[in-house]
């Protein structure tokens, strides 16, 4: 039976930890539950599926810059599926819908960067395509303050918002995988 549930890991990239003038909210607390995620997935044969932001404009997000590259300590495997994105949205224009299709995904675990951009647009929209069991995890998504909000506010009140409506809400310590049968 192929597993119906895939880890969805967001714009997990080095240019997100290099900002000089600004640091991700929690950003090694919630690198490290990504990292513990990503280990219960492998172990338990869940798909994991990366997105890539990038950019063709001359930013920490093109692919010929360092920065661009996925977060060294949750480097992809070989048999893992690397998806690039454009925009904040990680279905507009990718294969992500035709990707979980074809592998019979039902269900998302959603983590990563940045809460109030591409994880609000990734939930809603795989909501509006369908995928109603989602989980967004409390504690292993992240932002930078705003020019309202401080990035904890942001974070709480994107769980908070979406939770319950689009996604469920769950902290790390709650999300199992199944075994593989």
């Amino acid at each position: 039976m192929a597993k119906e549930t895939a880890l969805l890991i967001v714009d997990v990239q080095v240019a997100m930890y290099s900002y000089e003038d600004q640091s991700l909210y929690n950003g090694e607390k919630v690198l490290d539950n990504i990292y513990l995620l990503l280990q219960k997935a492998r172990n338990s044969g869940t798909p994991v599926i990366y997105i890539q932001h990038t950019s063709e404009d001359d930013d920490e997000y093109n692919r010929t810059k360092p920065t661009w590259q996925i977060h060294p300590k949750i480097t992809p495997l070989d048999n893992e599926t690397v998806i690039e994105k454009t925009t904040w949205d990680s279905f507009y224009k990718t294969s992500l819908d035709a990707t979980l299709k074809e592998k019979g995904i039902k269900k998302l675990i959603i983590v990563g960067m940045q809460t109030e951009f591409c994880l609000d647009t990734t939930c809603r929209c795989a909501y509006s395509l369908g995928y109603h069991e989602n989980v967004l995890v409390r504690d292993a998504n992240s932002t930078f303050d705003g020019p309202v909000l401080t990035s904890n506010q942001i974070v709480e009140h994107h769980n908070t918002l979406l939770g319950g409506r689009f996604v469920k809400s769950m902290y790390t310590e709650e999300i199992e995988f199944d075994k593989e049968n």
